[in-house]
Protein backbone atom coordinates (compact mmCIF):
# COMPACT_ATOMS: atom_id res chain seq x y z
CA UNK A 1 0.00 0.00 0.00
CA UNK A 2 1.28 3.35 -0.92
CA UNK A 3 1.47 6.26 1.30
CA UNK A 4 2.06 9.79 0.85
CA UNK A 5 2.69 12.69 3.15
CA UNK A 6 2.10 15.86 1.30
CA UNK A 7 1.57 19.70 2.78
CA UNK A 8 -0.31 20.38 6.07
CA UNK A 9 0.31 16.95 7.14
CA UNK A 10 -1.89 15.43 4.99
CA UNK A 11 -1.65 12.22 3.40
CA UNK A 12 -2.88 10.69 -0.18
CA UNK A 13 -3.32 7.05 0.43
CA UNK A 14 -2.77 4.45 1.29
CA UNK A 15 -3.75 2.50 -1.61
CA UNK A 16 -2.49 0.19 -3.28
CA UNK A 17 -1.40 2.27 -6.31
CA UNK A 18 -1.76 5.99 -6.88
CA UNK A 19 -2.42 7.76 -9.90
CA UNK A 20 -1.23 10.99 -11.24
CA UNK A 21 -3.19 12.72 -14.17
CA UNK A 22 -1.13 14.70 -16.46
CA UNK A 23 -2.88 18.31 -17.11
CA UNK A 24 0.01 20.06 -19.64
CA UNK A 25 -0.82 24.12 -19.44
CA UNK A 26 1.91 24.58 -22.48
CA UNK A 27 1.32 25.43 -26.49
CA UNK A 28 4.34 22.58 -26.92
CA UNK A 29 3.58 19.59 -24.71
CA UNK A 30 5.02 16.78 -26.56
CA UNK A 31 1.46 14.39 -25.90
CA UNK A 32 -1.04 17.12 -27.30
CA UNK A 33 0.38 19.78 -29.03
CA UNK A 34 -1.22 22.50 -26.67
CA UNK A 35 -4.40 21.08 -26.89
CA UNK A 36 -5.36 21.73 -23.22
CA UNK A 37 -3.86 25.29 -23.52
CA UNK A 38 -6.72 27.23 -22.53
CA UNK A 39 -8.18 27.92 -18.94
CA UNK A 40 -11.28 26.56 -19.39
CA UNK A 41 -9.79 23.75 -21.11
CA UNK A 42 -7.14 22.63 -18.60
CA UNK A 43 -9.42 22.93 -15.40
CA UNK A 44 -12.37 20.68 -17.23
CA UNK A 45 -9.56 18.22 -18.69
CA UNK A 46 -8.45 18.00 -15.20
CA UNK A 47 -12.10 17.76 -13.52
CA UNK A 48 -12.16 15.07 -16.27
CA UNK A 49 -9.24 12.85 -14.61
CA UNK A 50 -10.56 13.25 -11.33
CA UNK A 51 -13.75 11.79 -12.19
CA UNK A 52 -12.15 9.06 -14.26
CA UNK A 53 -9.87 8.04 -10.81
CA UNK A 54 -6.96 10.32 -10.85
CA UNK A 55 -5.76 10.75 -7.05
CA UNK A 56 -3.28 13.45 -8.33
CA UNK A 57 -3.30 16.64 -10.84
CA UNK A 58 0.12 17.64 -11.59
CA UNK A 59 -0.14 20.76 -13.07
CA UNK A 60 2.62 21.55 -16.02
CA UNK A 61 2.99 25.27 -17.31
CA UNK A 62 6.79 24.94 -19.06
CA UNK A 63 7.37 21.73 -21.11
CA UNK A 64 10.30 19.52 -19.78
CA UNK A 65 10.36 17.33 -22.92
CA UNK A 66 14.30 17.17 -24.88
CA UNK A 67 15.19 20.69 -26.61
CA UNK A 68 12.06 22.61 -25.16
CA UNK A 69 12.39 25.81 -24.19
CA UNK A 70 12.41 27.79 -21.10
CA UNK A 71 9.73 29.88 -20.05
CA UNK A 72 9.96 32.57 -17.59
CA UNK A 73 8.66 32.35 -13.78
CA UNK A 74 5.75 34.87 -14.53
CA UNK A 75 4.67 33.26 -17.92
CA UNK A 76 4.36 29.76 -16.33
CA UNK A 77 2.25 31.39 -13.35
CA UNK A 78 -0.15 33.23 -15.34
CA UNK A 79 -0.69 29.64 -17.33
CA UNK A 80 -0.84 27.57 -13.97
CA UNK A 81 -2.25 29.38 -11.81
CA UNK A 82 -5.74 30.11 -13.08
CA UNK A 83 -6.05 26.15 -13.88
CA UNK A 84 -5.30 25.27 -10.16
CA UNK A 85 -7.51 27.95 -8.56
CA UNK A 86 -10.48 26.86 -10.58
CA UNK A 87 -9.95 23.07 -10.37
CA UNK A 88 -9.72 23.35 -6.26
CA UNK A 89 -12.94 26.31 -6.13
CA UNK A 90 -14.92 23.19 -8.20
CA UNK A 91 -13.27 20.41 -6.28
CA UNK A 92 -11.72 21.95 -3.06
CA UNK A 93 -10.28 18.33 -1.81
CA UNK A 94 -8.45 17.85 -4.89
CA UNK A 95 -4.95 17.07 -4.52
CA UNK A 96 -2.67 19.03 -6.55
CA UNK A 97 0.76 18.98 -7.83
CA UNK A 98 2.52 21.48 -9.80
CA UNK A 99 5.45 20.34 -12.29
CA UNK A 100 8.28 23.42 -11.90
CA UNK A 101 11.74 24.02 -10.87
CA UNK A 102 11.32 27.16 -10.12
CA UNK A 103 10.99 28.20 -5.93
CA UNK A 104 8.71 31.20 -6.74
CA UNK A 105 6.38 29.18 -8.83
CA UNK A 106 6.37 26.54 -6.19
CA UNK A 107 5.84 28.78 -2.97
CA UNK A 108 2.66 30.69 -5.14
CA UNK A 109 1.28 27.31 -5.88
CA UNK A 110 1.88 25.66 -2.89
CA UNK A 111 0.16 29.31 -1.09
CA UNK A 112 -3.30 28.83 -3.26
CA UNK A 113 -3.77 25.00 -2.30
CA UNK A 114 -1.44 22.24 -4.35
CA UNK A 115 -0.06 19.71 -1.62
CA UNK A 116 2.99 18.70 -4.23
CA UNK A 117 6.01 19.66 -6.02
CA UNK A 118 7.23 17.26 -9.04
CA UNK A 119 10.66 18.80 -9.61
CA UNK A 120 12.71 17.88 -12.76
CA UNK A 121 15.52 19.23 -11.55
CA UNK A 122 16.38 18.00 -7.52
CA UNK A 123 16.92 21.90 -6.61
CA UNK A 124 19.60 22.26 -9.12
CA UNK A 125 18.40 24.78 -11.49
CA UNK A 126 16.89 27.18 -8.83
CA UNK A 127 18.60 27.32 -5.29
CA UNK A 128 15.54 29.12 -3.73
CA UNK A 129 13.40 25.85 -4.46
CA UNK A 130 14.82 23.93 -1.73
CA UNK A 131 14.59 27.01 1.04
CA UNK A 132 10.74 26.70 -0.66
CA UNK A 133 10.67 23.09 0.04
CA UNK A 134 12.01 23.21 3.95
CA UNK A 135 9.44 26.06 4.40
CA UNK A 136 6.25 24.16 3.03
CA UNK A 137 7.01 21.36 3.54
CA UNK A 138 5.18 19.70 0.89
CA UNK A 139 5.03 16.28 -0.92
CA UNK A 140 8.08 16.52 -3.40
CA UNK A 141 8.88 14.23 -6.24
CA UNK A 142 13.14 14.15 -6.09
CA UNK A 143 13.89 13.02 -9.87
CA UNK A 144 16.73 11.90 -11.68
CA UNK A 145 18.06 13.82 -14.63
CA UNK A 146 21.45 14.53 -16.09
CA UNK A 147 20.82 17.97 -17.04
CA UNK A 148 18.13 20.81 -18.49
CA UNK A 149 15.96 19.56 -20.43
CA UNK A 150 17.19 21.13 -23.57
CA UNK A 151 20.37 19.91 -23.21
CA UNK A 152 19.73 16.03 -21.47
CA UNK A 153 19.42 14.08 -24.58
CA UNK A 154 22.71 14.99 -26.11
CA UNK A 155 25.27 11.85 -26.22
CA UNK A 156 23.80 10.81 -22.24
CA UNK A 157 26.28 8.56 -21.23
CA UNK A 158 26.51 6.49 -17.97
CA UNK A 159 28.89 3.60 -16.70
CA UNK A 160 26.07 1.91 -14.71
CA UNK A 161 22.32 4.07 -14.86
CA UNK A 162 21.26 2.13 -12.00
CA UNK A 163 23.84 2.77 -9.65
CA UNK A 164 24.48 5.99 -10.50
CA UNK A 165 20.89 6.64 -10.57
CA UNK A 166 20.81 5.04 -6.76
CA UNK A 167 23.87 6.98 -5.76
CA UNK A 168 21.81 10.34 -6.74
CA UNK A 169 18.89 9.79 -4.90
CA UNK A 170 21.14 9.06 -2.13
CA UNK A 171 22.57 11.79 -1.84
CA UNK A 172 19.46 13.91 -2.69
CA UNK A 173 17.35 12.23 -0.25
CA UNK A 174 20.06 13.33 2.24
CA UNK A 175 20.34 16.94 1.44
CA UNK A 176 16.35 17.32 1.58
CA UNK A 177 16.12 15.69 4.65
CA UNK A 178 19.18 18.03 6.31
CA UNK A 179 17.72 21.16 4.73
CA UNK A 180 14.19 20.38 6.91
CA UNK A 181 12.62 18.37 3.98
CA UNK A 182 11.02 15.46 6.13
CA UNK A 183 11.68 12.07 4.50
CA UNK A 184 7.81 10.91 4.49
CA UNK A 185 7.17 14.04 1.91
CA UNK A 186 9.97 12.32 -0.44
CA UNK A 187 9.17 10.20 -3.90
CA UNK A 188 11.76 9.14 -6.10
CA UNK A 189 11.50 9.46 -9.85
CA UNK A 190 14.36 7.75 -12.05
CA UNK A 191 13.29 10.01 -14.92
CA UNK A 192 12.56 7.50 -17.58
CA UNK A 193 13.52 9.71 -20.85
CA UNK A 194 15.19 12.44 -19.36
CA UNK A 195 18.66 12.44 -19.92
CA UNK A 196 18.88 8.84 -21.25
CA UNK A 197 18.90 6.35 -23.91
CA UNK A 198 16.56 4.11 -24.87
CA UNK A 199 18.57 1.29 -23.46
CA UNK A 200 19.42 3.27 -20.36
CA UNK A 201 15.36 3.44 -19.99
CA UNK A 202 14.95 -0.54 -20.33
CA UNK A 203 18.27 -0.89 -17.89
CA UNK A 204 16.39 1.47 -15.36
CA UNK A 205 13.00 -0.33 -16.19
CA UNK A 206 14.58 -3.69 -15.58
CA UNK A 207 16.28 -3.12 -12.66
CA UNK A 208 13.28 -0.75 -10.68
CA UNK A 209 13.32 -2.89 -7.39
CA UNK A 210 16.94 -1.93 -6.86
CA UNK A 211 15.40 1.25 -5.83
CA UNK A 212 13.77 0.02 -3.08
CA UNK A 213 16.46 -0.03 -0.86
CA UNK A 214 15.95 3.09 0.14
CA UNK A 215 12.37 2.88 1.38
CA UNK A 216 10.62 5.51 -0.56
CA UNK A 217 7.76 5.42 -2.82
CA UNK A 218 8.93 5.46 -6.80
CA UNK A 219 6.94 7.53 -9.17
CA UNK A 220 7.23 6.41 -12.43
CA UNK A 221 5.94 8.78 -15.63
CA UNK A 222 6.56 6.70 -18.64
CA UNK A 223 3.37 7.63 -20.66
CA UNK A 224 3.62 8.55 -24.12
CA UNK A 225 7.30 8.31 -24.10
CA UNK A 226 9.45 8.49 -27.30
CA UNK A 227 10.95 4.82 -25.62
CA UNK A 228 7.95 3.19 -27.32
CA UNK A 229 9.03 4.29 -30.48
CA UNK A 230 12.45 3.76 -30.47
CA UNK A 231 11.67 -0.10 -29.13
CA UNK A 232 8.41 -0.45 -31.41
CA UNK A 233 9.08 1.83 -34.32
CA UNK A 234 5.43 2.99 -33.55
CA UNK A 235 3.91 6.61 -33.51
CA UNK A 236 2.57 8.87 -30.92
CA UNK A 237 -0.97 8.09 -31.68
CA UNK A 238 -0.05 4.24 -31.20
CA UNK A 239 1.77 4.83 -27.49
CA UNK A 240 -0.93 4.13 -25.47
CA UNK A 241 -1.15 0.10 -25.99
CA UNK A 242 2.74 0.26 -25.16
CA UNK A 243 2.24 2.89 -22.00
CA UNK A 244 -0.54 0.51 -20.62
CA UNK A 245 1.99 -2.65 -20.68
CA UNK A 246 5.04 -1.10 -19.29
CA UNK A 247 3.01 0.62 -16.23
CA UNK A 248 1.62 -2.85 -15.37
CA UNK A 249 5.31 -4.31 -15.34
CA UNK A 250 6.46 -1.38 -13.47
CA UNK A 251 3.67 -1.97 -11.10
CA UNK A 252 4.15 -5.78 -10.75
CA UNK A 253 7.69 -4.13 -9.95
CA UNK A 254 6.31 -2.53 -6.98
CA UNK A 255 5.91 0.86 -8.47
CA UNK A 256 3.16 3.03 -6.32
CA UNK A 257 3.01 6.04 -8.03
CA UNK A 258 2.32 5.79 -11.97
CA UNK A 259 2.09 9.66 -13.71
CA UNK A 260 -0.30 9.00 -16.93
CA UNK A 261 -2.23 10.93 -19.56
CA UNK A 262 -5.04 8.33 -20.00
CA UNK A 263 -6.27 8.08 -16.54
CA UNK A 264 -9.27 5.77 -17.10
CA UNK A 265 -7.60 2.92 -19.09
CA UNK A 266 -4.89 3.27 -16.70
CA UNK A 267 -7.44 2.23 -13.55
CA UNK A 268 -7.95 -0.45 -15.29
CA UNK A 269 -4.68 -1.97 -15.73
CA UNK A 270 -3.74 -1.25 -12.18
CA UNK A 271 -6.85 -3.31 -11.22
CA UNK A 272 -5.76 -6.02 -13.18
CA UNK A 273 -2.65 -5.93 -11.65
CA UNK A 274 -3.79 -5.30 -7.97
CA UNK A 275 -5.92 -8.49 -8.59
CA UNK A 276 -3.29 -10.56 -9.97
CA UNK A 277 0.13 -9.64 -8.15
CA UNK A 278 -1.29 -9.09 -4.40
Amino acid sequence: MVRWSVRGGGVIGPAPFLIAGVVNITPDSFYDGGRHYSLESAAHHGLELLHQGAHILDLGGESTRPFSTRVEAGTEMDRVMPVLQKILKAHPRASISVDTYKGSVAAQCLDAGALIINDVSACRFDPELLDVLAQYKPGYVLMHTLDRPENMQTDPRYRDVTREILSFFETHLTRLVRAGLPENRIVLDPGIGFGKTLEHNLEIMSNMECFHVLGRPLYVGLSYKSLWSGLLEVDLKDRGMPTQVGTALMAARQVGIHRVHDVADTVKTLKIVENICS
